[in-house]
């Protein structure tokens, strides 16, 4: 069993599909880049910002989990769309190009932080002023970091994927297991505990 510091049920399921125990405890934290942080620093840092929030709210000595994930493009992090505008002109400048998902996990555990980072690039066909109307109207891209979702209708944008799909969901399956196994949280595939 882990504290899961989200409310996103992206990650609950990514949770369930490798059989890992959870309990969500998801923390409110500000998510502002510093002035020079790059992407990558800005992800990791918070992951852990809210694996630390989650540890700090919860008594016991249960491992905690922090994860986040942003769309990066030309060195600029696109977060969740504030409207409509937004939206629009983040899904403009993915249009035809290929970006970057990082997504970040952070595993607070006796005493211990362990951190990891996926990027994984991703390319987007062209889209039509049409195309990002309607995808705006499905409301699928209104809290999706870069205005979209793989997991959802936003996979008729994507003409090619390198890297971690359950990253870009929200979750790097690999790199949370190699966390929980290094930890001694789960064994493998057979023996999860």
């Amino acid at each position: 069993m882990l504290i899961l510091a989200s409310a996103s049920p992206r990650r609950r399921e990514l949770l369930d599909q490798i059989g890992v125990a959870w309990q969500a405890h998801p923390v409110d934290v500000e998510e502002i880049p510093l002035a020079g942080e790059s992407p990558e620093d800005f992800t990791l840092r918070m992951a852990v910002t809210k694996a630390r929030s989650a540890h700090d709210a919860v008594p016991g000595h249960l491992p905690v989990l922090g994860a986040d994930t942003v769309v990066s493009i030309d060195g600029d992090i696109l977060g969740k769309p504030r409207d409509r505008e937004d939206a629009l002109d983040m899904l403009g400048r993915l249009s035809g190009r290929t970006h970057e998902v990082l997504s970040a996990v952070a595993l607070l555990y006796q005493g211990c932080c362990h951190q990891a980072l996926s990027t994984t690039r991703v390319r987007f066909r062209d889209l039509s002023p049409a195309d990002m109307d309607a995808y705006w109207a499905s409301g699928e891209p209104a809290d999706k970091a870069g205005a979209y979702g793989i997991q959802g209708l936003g996979a008729l944008f994507v003409a090619h994927i390198e890297g971690s799909y359950s990253g870009v969901v929200g979750l790097p399956l690999f790199e949370t297991g190699e966390l929980l196994r290094r930890c001694g949280l789960i064994s493998g595939i057979d023996n999860q505990t």
